[in-house]
């Protein structure tokens, strides 16, 4: 637990917190675990701080995004034909990545582009 956590008393510290039964038999379980004795308000704050600390690592949360992007983009690198220049292999692994752009306006999963872009303008 962070020292900064610690060093405040239970009265700072008080949130209204009411897991459902199943969430709270979870919390408890995995505080048994723990090689420390964890009271049930400890544990809490435990998960807490290591959920926070996971979203910081990838503040994006897009990490599952980008490695199937990864995994897609090596898939197309040993499909595609050895005898290809660079430049066509690039354009051929970014069509497959990207789509036709006859749908790129109707993708969920990509940011809209401008206006501007839209008409042609940078």
């Amino acid at each position: 637990m962070s020292a900064k956590l610690k060093s405040r008393s239970n009265r700072d510290a008080s949130m209204v917190f009411r897991p459902t039964p199943l969430l709270r038999a979870a919390i408890v379980k995995w505080a048994e675990r723990q090689p420390e004795r964890l009271t049930l308000s400890q544990a809490v704050c435990e998960l807490v701080e290591s959920g926070l600390k996971v979203k910081e690592a990838d503040p994006s949360g897009h990490r599952q995004e980008r490695r199937a992007r990864k995994m897609a983009g090596e898939t197309i690198d040993d499909m595609i034909s050895a005898n290809m220049t660079a430049d066509v292999k690039a354009a051929s692994k970014r069509h497959l990545l990207d789509g036709p752009e006859e749908f790129s306006r109707v993708r969920v999963d990509r940011r809209k582009a401008s206006r501007s872009a839209d008409r042609g303008e940078r």
